[in-house]
């Protein structure tokens, strides 16, 4: 019984910390500038190729699961046309992220968020623990409107996630790259949207009596509007809800 309660209490002691070692940035050490400085360089040349220009707007995808294995997510980058349309860049697997469908609750949890969350340029964090990451901001408006409570939700490198998505070290670094270029080019925030899974109306029927479905179907009116527009929505919340319009 000791046993068992000193395991559990040190799981509850590891989920607490969720990325804390992910302190504010600080100086940029020589590994994380040499890294960013060759990805910023490797990162410009496939953006010709593409099509894209470096320094463009980016916007940030992340989704849990594709069939519910929740092995199968991925984090999705998109730059800004000069339609003002924005097209897929790349498509990156999540190495690994912790939890389980639906958003996180709670400090400890060890849920990864599902929202719709905004990223400064002092939410670039060279200096992490996990080589290079970006706080994602949760919680957000519509977190602290239901309580909910956490802190250091990150995606980060390595492939190791107490409430972050991870997402291997040669990714974040192009990630943040990309993210670095669209900043000193003056975009001043990056919208990132996490969802559980593709917003489709066939998977909110497959998960119609789950106890998010309310949650879900909110977050699938902010999808629909980037699939529909090809630019991501204005977020704001308003009585509980995320509310969507058209970017400024």
């Amino acid at each position: 019984m000791l046993k068992t309660f000193i395991s559990l209490l040190l799981w509850a002691i590891l989920f607490g910390v969720a990325c804390a070692q992910e302190v504010s940035p600080q100086n940029s050490s020589d590994r994380a500038v040499n890294s960013i400085d060759y990805q910023t360089r490797l990162s410009s040349n496939q953006l010709d190729d593409s099509g894209f220009s470096a320094g463009s707007p980016v916007f940030i995808r992340i989704v849990k699961t594709v069939d519910g294995s929740l092995r199968d997510g991925y984090l999705e980058l998109f730059l800004e046309n000069q339609d003002g349309a924005y097209g897929l860049y790349k498509s990156w697997p999540i190495c690994t992220f912790s939890g389980d469908l639906g958003p996180k609750l709670k400090e400890g949890d060890g849920q990864s968020p599902e929202g719709f969350y905004f990223v400064r340029p002092g939410q670039m964090n060279p200096n992490s623990s996990y080589h290079l990451s970006f706080n994602l901001g949760y919680p957000n408006a519509y977190d602290r409107a239901y309580g909910r409570t956490g802190s250091f939700l990150m995606v980060h490198g390595d492939c190791v996630s107490i409430g972050c998505y991870a997402m291997t070290d040669p990714v974040i670094e192009e990630i943040y790259s990309v993210m670095t270029d669209a900043f000193d080019n003056g975009q001043p925030f990056i919208r990132v949207h996490a969802f559980p899974f593709p917003m489709t109306t066939g998977n909110l029927e497959k998960y119609q009596q789950d106890p998010n479905i309310d949650y879900w179907r909110n977050l699938k009116e902010g999808w629909d509007w980037f699939e529909t527009s090809g630019q991501p929505p204005n977020v704001t919340v308003s009585e509980k809800k995320y509310q969507f319009s058209a970017p400024d």
